[in-house]
């Protein structure tokens, strides 16, 4: 009692004195905006009339003591509720962030290659991308798929394939993550029948299936089932994970997908944090307490090309979500209320012309993500705007996130933008815009009324069109584009190929496992997992589990859901 009366008395000694300090800072600004800066701009304007920041919020020409948040908790300590300083005390001076490559294409042998490749090369995590037909459901040799095989991620049919994508490395000892929605749960269950084959403790697994099949409706049109039952299968994986997984994060919420759509770095975190708020309103209400769950939710965001924006960003969704989770939702455990997050750069700023600029975009959108207190992070490839990056392009990019934590000191101090005037009042005025949207989306009835409103596609799609409106104008400048262009020949890089054969393999294999398997078991274990679906209290992963290790296929137990589930179709927006 003591040490709370003692904080809340020094919170009131900083308030008086920072209140005192703001109205001496704002008659000298003002003094200075009458004499230096008027007399200075007379004779030099500003090339601007005004600035914006990358979400389009005005950006002043110099912020003072008087932006600073009036109460100094809501900066306060790393470690420390509302965490808008880190999620840990000692954050990277006690363990980096995992450098976590993405990697995925051809057959699963291709992509064990590729990240024993990357482990020899200092990778701490592995990361899976999957083809187009592993994310929609689809098996390699449904007529859907064809010449869609292993081409932009990882092909994974059956069970044998998964076993395949992880030969010879021990989960037990690296964090694996899983960029997948609509089937994630169907790959969940195979990375767990991997796992018990070998004999390993489910509980020593930990890594990250995305799972996040709202952002797909709001985002990035990847699904297969409609909303209600996609959201069930969402709240079975995080249920289930509670009970069996304890280090192994079962959604990643990802404004990621969100920003690439054309969000921007106000709605992204908007839109997650509703949708978030959506998946823990889901779990809740099957009678699972916060605090058995909310530790283990993870997030995944862009770090764009605005830094200063884009370091507030970080901080004001972690201190929003603190505060989501306890005041909204009760959670008493500061573990349910720390925002973990992985970050990827932008890809949707990298540029055929002139690729050599991408190591620059990507490095320093790295260093914004660190600098905001990221737990993992994936640095794009210099090749990617052109397709899945080539070997050399991956070492870059991994030497990048290297460089940045051995040779920047970067590391050594927590949150070393913490204070910064601007950084501060960003991070208010993000954490303010959070807040105004989530009132909108709950006045239209929540995230699922929204997703069918058009709520969400509609500002992303205006936002978009702004962007590229102002891009082709010259307003938003990128360079080797519409700034400091190249005449002649365009440069020339060496790409990744992918094998032709891939494919073909790939689906003969799926052919002689379905030939090979148990009918009678294969056909017990659909039913089986058919008659759960039917019963929306049950939870859909054991079935699923015995579905895959009975060898059903992918596009086998989707196909079989739908009669179940239906499908969705979407409204278009315009």
């Amino acid at each position: 009692m003591a040490d709370d009366n003692t904080r809340r008395s020094e919170r009131g000694i900083a308030r008086l004195t920072t209140d005192a300090l703001a109205r001496a800072v704002t008659d000298e600004l003002a003094d200075w905006e009458r004499t230096e800066l008027a007399a200075f701009t007379a004779r030099r304007p500003e090339t601007r009339e005004s600035y914006l920041s990358g979400s389009g919020l005005p950006v002043r020409r110099v912020y003072t003591p008087a932006d600073l948040p009036a109460d100094w908790s809501d900066i306060g300590l790393p470690g420390r509720y509302p965490f808008t300083r880190g999620p840990y005390p000692t954050m990277y001076r006690g363990r980096t962030w995992t450098m976590r490559q993405i990697a995925g294409f051809g057959q699963a042998e291709e992509t064990n290659q590729r990240f024993r490749y990357l482990i020899a090369q200092g990778q701490t995590g592995l990361s899976v991308d999957f083809d187009m037909p592993t994310l929609m459901g689809l098996d390699s040799d449904d007529a859907m798929s064809l010449g869609e095989v292993g081409r932009e991620g990882v092909a994974i049919d059956v069970l044998p394939d998964m076993e395949a994508l992880f030969e010879s490395i021990n989960l037990e000892d690296i964090s694996v993550s899983m960029t997948i929605n609509p089937s994630a749960w169907i790959l969940l269950a195979m990375y767990v029948a991997v796992a018990e084959r070998r004999g390993y403790d489910l509980n020593k697994l930990s890594g990250t299936i995305q799972n996040d099949i709202l952002k797909e409706y709001v985002a990035q049109k990847e699904w297969i089932f409609p909303v209600r039952p996609s959201m069930r299968i969402v709240r079975d994986t995080i249920v289930y994970c509670s009970q069996h997984m304890a280090r192994y994060n079962p959604v990643n919420i990802s404004g990621y997908h969100i920003s690439e759509a054309g969000a921007n770095a106000q709605q992204e975190i908007a839109f997650t944090m509703a949708i978030t708020k959506a998946y823990v309103e889901d779990v809740v209400a099957t009678g699972v307490d916060v605090d058995a769950f909310a530790p283990r939710l993870s997030f995944f965001f862009v770090s764009q090309a605005d830094l200063f924006e884009e370091v507030a960003k970080f901080r004001a969704v972690r201190r929003y979500y603190a505060k989501m989770m306890r005041e909204h939702f009760g959670a008493r455990s500061p573990e349910s209320m720390r925002l973990r997050f992985h970050a990827q750069t932008a890809a949707a700023t990298l540029t055929k012309p002139q690729p050599m600029n991408n190591i620059i975009r990507t490095a320093l959108q790295a260093l914004s993500a660190v600098l905001g207190g990221a737990q993992s992070l994936h640095t794009n490839g210099l090749d990617e705007a052109y397709t899945i990056p080539s070997e050399q392009a991956m070492k870059i990019a991994l030497r990048t996130q290297q460089i940045l934590a051995d040779e920047t000191g970067v590391t050594s101090v927590i949150d070393p933008l913490g204070g910064s005037y601007y950084v501060e009042n960003l991070t208010c005025e993000l954490e303010r815009g959070i807040d105004d949207h989530m009132r909108k989306i709950e006045e239209l009835g929540g995230v699922e009324a929204a997703i069918e409103q058009g709520f969400f596609q509609r500002e992303i799609s205006d936002t978009a069109y702004d962007f590229a409106r102002r891009k082709a104008n010259g307003d938003r400048p990128v360079v080797g584009v519409n700034k400091y262009i190249d005449e002649g020949e365009p440069e020339k890089i060496e790409t990744h190929q992918l094998d032709p054969a891939s494919e073909a393999r790939q689906i003969a294999r799926l052919e002689q496992i379905r030939a090979d398997r148990a009918p009678d078991r294969a056909t017990a274990a659909l039913e089986h997992l058919l008659a759960v679906a039917k019963d929306d209290s049950a939870n859909l992963m054991p079935a699923t589990i015995e579905a895959v290790k009975a060898h059903l296929s992918m596009g086998e137990i989707t196909g079989a859901l739908r009669e179940v589930f239906g499908s969705y179709t979407e409204t278009p927006v315009f």
